[in-house]
Parts: structure tokens; C-alpha cells; sequence
């Protein structure tokens, strides 16, 4: 098959680029900015004419959290629009269009994991613009997957992870909220996922489902941070903090964990658990860092 991926040089694309260099029988084409404007129909249109695309890897988003709060237009430019223009460019194409959204679109106020039919209810702008992209996609485009993910870091781009390890490094002691409950991501783990998908996909056939894919277990900040400096054998002390004590301009979920039983059913997938590959991750960076 086909292949684009928007969004090549994020931490999703990068890894995406790397395992396509051990995937047969697909031809991936890798655009980012300025290469590809996923808002732009033309530019879209013309570059899926001539690659012949069958599939569709929307990885582009804008994902400045706090910036969207004021930036108002570009994010549901690129996260609303981008993804509109993609639908539309995968029906005209009869394509596929997998596309990554986010545990913002849940305002975090659930005791239990969070499953895909559950009611979206976005707090900030960056998850209401990224909620309402997903509406477009359902709207547009016959066939898609929509991957909800959360807490990704990679060995690839700037995360989480890799902020702790630099501070761990230049510091004695952190403050990390500890009120904040997720799962973090390896990204290299959700790539692997959407290459098993596409392994099973039949292009004769048409898809319209939304999955959750997220690392097993449960974990606050606090801990993954404890967990980072643990693995990374960072002599550097974690202090659980409250939320309050670190106000930010867009609101946060304080739940986001994801259920996860439709894609491991629907897809024979095993996720490993989050410090299983954040162990895995941090082995990597350490025989090879990545910008």
C-alpha cells in the first residue's frame, strides 16, 4: 500500500519513519511543514494524486496545550480544518485515514478508565478543537480509525521524559504534581500498533471505529517522574505536589486513564505495561540520543 504520514518529524512520524524501513510491502511517503499544509485542500489533494495514497497517517497537530488558550485560530486550524481537509481528501480517494487524537478530549472528572463511547467533554481549546476533528472525520471520511492516545514521549522531539532527565541531571530536587492520574506512551509502542493494524487491514473493506491505545497501568506524574530518575539512576528527589501549587493557563484532566479492551480485541494486540516501556525507551536513548 500507499502510505502518508502527516506530521513525519513529531514523535509519533519519527518512530512511524523508523520501523518503515523494516516494513514490507508498504511504500511510505513522509511529509511535515512546510512540504505538506494538511489545511490546505489543493497541497493535500496533490500530493496524495501523486503518490497514489491508500492510507492516509494524520500525526500533524498542533499540541501547545497552554498556547491554544490564546492561539485560538491556529489550533482549530490545523486540528480542527487539517483534519476535515484529510476526511475529505481520504473519501475523494476512497483511502483510509488513521488519525491520532487525545485523553483531552475527557474532562477527567470519571472514576473508571475511559472508554470510546463514553461522553467527550473537553475543558481547554486545545481539546475542543481536537474533539471537534474527530467529528469532522466521522462526518467525512467512510473509512477511518481514531486513535486516542495520551502522555506521549519518544526518544525522537521534546517530552515529558526527556525534560525530567535534563533537570534530573541539573538538579537535587523536583516538585512534580501528583493529582493528575494517566498512563504515559511510548511512541514507538503506538507506531508498532498502527503497523499491526494496517497488517490486518483489507482495503476492500470500510472501517468507522474510534480505539484508545495507551500504555497499561496507571500512574500519576509524580510517579512516572519517581520512575524516570529510578531507571535513569538519577540520584534526584521527587516531591508530590497538588495541581494548585503549579497553576497553568489551560485546564488539565485530572483522570484520563483509557480503556483499552476494543483495540486489543478487535486488533490482537499486546501493550506492554508503561514502565516496561519506559525502561525500554530509556535504553534506547542511552545507546543512541535523538533530537
Amino acid at each position: 500500500m500507499n502510505i502518508l504520514v502527516t506530521g513525519s518529524r513529531g514523535q509519533l512520524g519519527s518512530e512511524l519513519q523508523e520501523l518503515s524501513a523494516c516494513s514490507d510491502g508498504h511504500h511510505f511517503f513522509f511529509y511535515d511543514l512546510p512540504d505538506l499544509d494538511i489545511t490546505s485542500p489543493g497541497h493535500v489533494a496533490s500530493i496524495c494524486r501523486e503518490h497514489g495514497i491508500e492510507v492516509i497517517i494524520n500525526c500533524a497537530a498542533y499540541t501547545a496545550v497552554d498556547k491554544a488558550e490564546s492561539d485560538v485560530d491556529a489550533a482549530f486550524r490545523v486540528n480542527r480544518d487539517g483534519a476535515a481537509v484529510l476526511a475529505a481528501c481520504a473519501k475523494e480517494r476512497n483511502a483510509l485515514l488513521v488519525h491520532i487524537s487525545t485523553d483531552y478530549v475527557f474532562n477527567g472528572t470519571s472514576s473508571a478508565p475511559y472508554r470510546e463511547i463514553d461522553p467527550a467533554s473537553p475543558l481547554g481549546v486545545y481539546g475542543v478543537s481536537k474533539w471537534d476533528g474527530e467529528e469532522r472525520i466521522r462526518r467525512i471520511a467512510p473509512s477511518h480509525w481514531i486513535i486516542r492516545t495520551s502522555w506521549l514521549y519518544s526518544v525522537y522531539g521534546a517530552n515529558f521524559v526527556k525534560t525530567m532527565l535534563r533537570l534530573g541531571a541539573e538538579r537535587s530536587v523536583l516538585s512534580v504534581v501528583a493529582d493528575q492520574i494517566g498512563t504515559p506512551t511510548w511512541a514507538a509502542d503506538l507506531a508498532a500498533a498502527i503497523m499491526s493494524m494496517l497488517g490486518q487491514y483489507d482495503k476492500h473493506s470500510r472501517y468507522a471505529g474510534t480505539y484508545h491505545y495507551s500504555s497499561e497501568g496507571v500512574c500519576s506524574w509524580y510517579d512516572f517522574a519517581q520512575a524516570i530518575m529510578e531507571l535513569a539512576g538519577l540520584p534526584c528527589k521527587v516531591v508530590p505536589v497538588e495541581s494548585s501549587q503549579y497553576p497553568q493557563i489551560a485546564p488539565r484532566p485530572y483522570y484520563s486513564v483509557l480503556n483499552k479492551s476494543a483495540v486489543k480485541q478487535e486488533w490482537k494486540l499486546e501493550i506492554p505495561h508503561w514502565r516496561v516501556s519506559l525502561a525500554a525507551m530509556l535504553a534506547k536513548l542511552q545507546h543512541g540520543a535523538k533530537g
